[in-house]
């Protein structure tokens, strides 16, 4: 302390109090170690400030850290929250839709047999009679052409519609192959047969159609000769009338039935009518 009682700065450099060499010495070791000591006390000094500083911050990361899972939490609540009520909504819908289901069952059930205790069972509609398969169309076989194969169909139609048993059939297109060669054959001297769809004109006397059967005869007018259908069915009723034929040879049921010259020329085209109706017809139906 000064003599007017002021501190002296420790720091502060002192005048030199002589000027003799040893008091030079002296003051520069003093100066020096003042120096030295000012520069600790700095270095403390900022060392203190940077830990400070660094306990700032870190105690400012830990509270965003907290904050941040503080929100992820409640996120999460809230979504589980509305997971939940999305689940419960859904599971009442559902439950609502059985109810429904449940409920209108009962209903459609219970108006059929409303209308079938009221009815009358004088005035129901009687069963409906099921109709034979009709055949295929397939693809001409045994050496026939289109208009062939749909001559055999038209055959093999009316017969299922008459009930014929198969063999009938081979019978019937057989017999048509011998005598019209199964194309539906018009007369030239029966100008008038050739006013109907036909294939082809023959010359044997009035005979017409896929079976060659004469009007004069007592087979029929001749436009329903020229029809496949009607000529198959006037064949296969007089070959029904037959004792026996479905027993016969195939050439004499026919012979039977047509009385023609050459009786023994039917049996040669059974295979080939086999084939044709087992094409069109397979077997088993």
């Amino acid at each position: 302390m000064r003599d007017d009682g002021t501190l002296d700065d420790p720091y502060a450099p002192s005048s030199p109090t002589t000027d003799t060499e040893d008091g030079t010495s002296t003051e520069r070791t003093t100066t020096a170690s003042r120096l030295r000591a000012y520069a600790r006390d700095l270095t403390g000094r900022r060392r203190a400030q940077l830990a400070l500083a660094t306990g700032v911050v870190c105690c400012l990361g830990l509270t965003a850290v907290v904050q941040v899972r503080n929100e992820d939490a409640d996120a999460a609540t809230r979504s589980g929250s509305l997971s939940s009520s999305e689940l419960a909504q859904r599971a009442e819908q559902q439950r609502a839709s059985r109810s429904l289901d449940r409920t209108a069952a009962p209903s459609t059930s219970a108006a059929p047999s409303a209308a079938a205790s009221s009815a009358d069972p004088d005035t129901s509609a009687p069963a409906r009679k099921v109709a034979p398969a009709r055949p295929t169309d397939p693809a001409p076989v045994a050496g026939l052409d289109e208009d062939q194969m749909e001559n055999a169909e038209a055959i093999v139609r009316a017969g299922r519609k008459m009930g014929v048993p198969r063999r009938g059939l081979v019978i019937a297109v057989a017999t048509a192959m011998q005598e019209s060669n199964l194309y539906n054959v018009a007369s030239g001297v029966l100008p008038e047969s050739q006013d109907y769809p036909h294939q082809g004109v023959g010359w044997d006397h009035d005979s017409v159609g896929l079976f060659q059967q004469r009007s004069s005869s007592g087979w029929g007018p001749v436009g329903r000769l020229m029809d496949p259908e009607f000529a198959t069915r006037q064949f296969l009723s007089a070959l029904e009338q037959v004792p026996g034929w479905q027993r016969m040879r195939l050439t004499d049921a026919a012979q039977a039935v047509q009385v023609s010259a050459y009786p023994e020329h039917y049996q040669q085209h059974e295979w080939r009518a086999t084939r044709v109706v087992d094409a069109i017809v397979p077997a088993g139906r």
